[in-house]
């Protein structure tokens, strides 16, 4: 896809969004193992549009199951560079009542098992996460999500918990005294990795339910999640109809660069095939370095003095 594409990742009932033309199935092949799913694509608006169900089609995916390198990978490489993460998420503050949106502008990582980044292997990079999600794009989800009618709160931290069971009393109560506005299971290290891919990232994260800390309402249960994110699923596809087409391009942000002082790794010893699975990511800043080349074919790098 040579057009720049908009990623959305979250559940299979987004594929029906009203105006998706052109729609074909494209399987991706990542260095790091097969995706959820096969990626649904499409055109809305003229706008070329990439959908993944993160739990694979028919929810066949434990969170922790989830390959999230693989996806965000095949996300950039079938050209993605906007990716909108539709989340269903407890609410942890009264104000944030169900059926509300969030776009959250902070994660908290309380993942435990996880692998959160594409480096290792010999090419070491840090990226900052200080502002992990880009600012335009995020502005953008609001625009639409008030066109749309929906009640929506704009900025909160979001905090990822391993999962798959829901918290213990104990543990909500704990969280919300860290002042996390709403949590989830799936968004790390999902934002961690499109920093990684250089690709702009926001959430919209649909909450379905108090969690278990609030005395006045029930405790969240599968039964009461399902329900509420059918009802938040239309009000989603709404706002991605009307957000899909607002979304700028060329991007004006910083996330297109992101990696170019990250990598802090002397290019003359990059591990050749670290340096070829990663070119991806990295090609566009060491590919002309006079320092290092990666030989087609060859299972050694050179160094040009």
């Amino acid at each position: 896809m040579s057009e720049p594409g908009i990623g959305i990742i979250g559940g299979s009932g987004l594929y029906e969004l009203p105006g998706l033309s052109d729609v074909r199935w494209r399987r991706a092949r990542t260095p790091f193992g097969d995706p959820s799913d096969e990626y649904c694509c499409g055109r809305l608006d003229g706008r070329p549009v990439i959908f993944l169900a993160r739990h694979g089609r028919g929810h066949r995916l434990l969170p922790s199951e989830l390959n999230f390198r693989a996806n965000i990978w095949g996300l950039k490489s079938l050209g993605a560079e906007w990716v909108i993460s539709v989340s269903a998420v407890g609410s942890m503050k009264e104000e944030i009542r169900p059926l509300d949106l969030v776009i959250p502008d902070q994660f908290f990582d309380a993942t435990k098992r996880r692998v959160s980044s594409f480096f290792g292997e010999g090419i070491v990079a840090h990226v900052g996460m200080a502002e992990p999600v880009c600012p335009q794009l995020a502005t953008t989800l609001e625009k639409a999500a008030r066109q749309a009618g929906a009640t929506v709160h704009r900025g909160g931290t979001y905090i990822c918990i391993e999962g798959p069971q829901f918290s213990t009393q104990a543990e909500s109560r704990i969280y919300r005294s860290w002042g996390v506005d709403v949590i989830g299971m799936t968004n790390m290290p999902e934002a961690k990795l499109a920093r990684e891919a250089e690709l702009c990232y926001a959430t919209l994260a649909l909450a379905t339910d108090y969690d278990v800390w609030h005395e006045a309402h029930a405790t969240v249960s599968v039964e009461a999640v399902i329900q509420n994110l059918h009802k938040n699923v239309a009000t989603a596809k709404e706002v991605l109809r009307r957000a899909i087409p607002a979304i700028g391009s060329p991007r004006a942000c910083a996330c297109p660069s992101l990696l170019q002082n990250a990598v802090i790794t002397s290019p003359g010893v990059f591990p050749p095939s670290t340096r070829r699975r990663l070119d991806l990511l990295i090609g566009k800043y060491f590919r002309a370095d006079r320092r290092y080349q990666v030989r087609s074919g060859s299972k050694r790098g050179r160094r040009r003095g």
